[in-house]
């Protein structure tokens, strides 16, 4: 067991002696040591190893470790943030002000409105719901009760006082309020904020957004599903914008595919963003399961539909060419101002 505890204690002093230059080094810090898969972890894992009388001792060592990893994290944040601010206070204030400057939408905000418009064309009309949900409409009205397998796929933040309360993990949390409440036919886009327990990165953040279609009525197929796939694709990426489906899984549709479009920035010739392959994934689709209609009390003898969900940023990230989902966050005026007139 000495070997665990000098473990600790070599960690302890690598965290103290660490230093970094620049904002990147600072999140590579943050991830090793303080992210949802860092090395600590690991460590902690070793208490089953570890003979009982010391297993106190051992919890505490971790403890204190964890401790000196945040407080030289919140170190190394200030003396970075610090000199970062100098370096903007040294501006000329007698310079005078662009007041005529108006500002403009958030480049979510133009996604969203723009999905939004198109998919109003045909009847869909915007619903909404909360952000902060409970279990059975996040996750068990949509075929996923306890223990089952696919709430693994996303790893959730719950509210530790009532383990029943949750940030939503997705939007589809909409579809369920409104197939409990409105009889068929029923045709909604549901855009909103979700949450999940996601180590921040450039491809990768807790807090994004998604866009959800959902269509309820008699004889709807899944070559309705294809159509307007199609159609939002062409209004969304251009009139020569193709579409194809590969078979998929989700616990809530059944058949379930994920939706590729042609690549619209080489077309189809082959690039980075499509990784040479002429096609762009862009969301996830299918028909209902019976299981949830007939959850919220719709009979799927007479009914079916279909539903289609995909994530903002990463539309906004494919039309613009963005490389790092947490500009979107980040309220920096450079990156905001590209998008004012848009």
């Amino acid at each position: 067991m000495a070997d665990v505890f000098e473990k600790i204690a070599q960690i302890k002093e690598e965290i103290k002696g660490h230093v970094v230059s620049n904002s990147e080094e600072l999140e590579q810090f943050r991830i090793k040591y303080l992210g949802t898969k860092n090395i600590l972890k690991g460590v902690f894992a070793a208490i089953k190893d570890v003979p009982n009388e010391q297993k106190k001792e051992f919890g505490q060592k971790v403890n204190d470790l964890k401790s000196v990893a945040q407080t030289k994290f919140d170190e190394l944040k200030g003396e970075f943030t610090g000199s970062a601010k100098a370096e903007k206070d040294e501006v000329d204030l007698t310079l005078p002000v662009d007041v005529n400057r108006p500002g403009g939408r958030h480049p979510i905000t133009i996604i969203r409105d723009e999905i939004v418009d198109i998919m109003s064309r045909i009847g869909y009309s915007v619903a909404e719901g909360p952000e902060i949900e409970d279990d059975w409409h996040n996750f068990t009205a949509l075929a996923m009760p306890d223990n089952h397998p696919a709430r693994d796929m996303q790893d959730t933040f719950y509210v530790q006082t009532n383990p029943d309360i949750l940030l939503r993990t997705h939007t589809s949390n909409v579809q369920i309020r409104v197939m409990e409440n409105q009889e068929p036919p029923i045709r909604i886009i549901a855009p909103g904020r979700t949450y999940r327990n996601e180590t921040i990165s450039a491809r990768a953040h807790c807090i994004f957004h998604q866009v959800e279609l959902l269509y309820i009525d008699k004889g709807v197929s899944f070559a309705d599903l294809k159509q307007t796939l199609l159609y939002l694709s062409k209004e969304l990426f251009g009139p020569d914008t193709k579409i194809r489906l590969r078979p998929s899984y989700f616990p809530f549709t059944e058949p379930s595919a994920e939706l590729d479009v042609s690549c619209f920035i080489c077309n189809q010739e082959g690039c980075a963003i499509c990784k040479k392959t002429g096609w762009v994934e862009i969301g996830g689709a299918g028909m209902v399961d019976p299981a949830v209609m007939e959850a919220c009390n719709i009979d799927p003898e007479v009914y079916s539909g279909f539903a289609f969900g995909m994530g903002l940023e990463r539309i906004a990230m494919l039309k613009w060419q963005i490389n790092d989902i947490r500009l979107f966050s980040e309220n920096d005026i450079r990156f905001l101002q590209q998008f004012e007139g848009l």
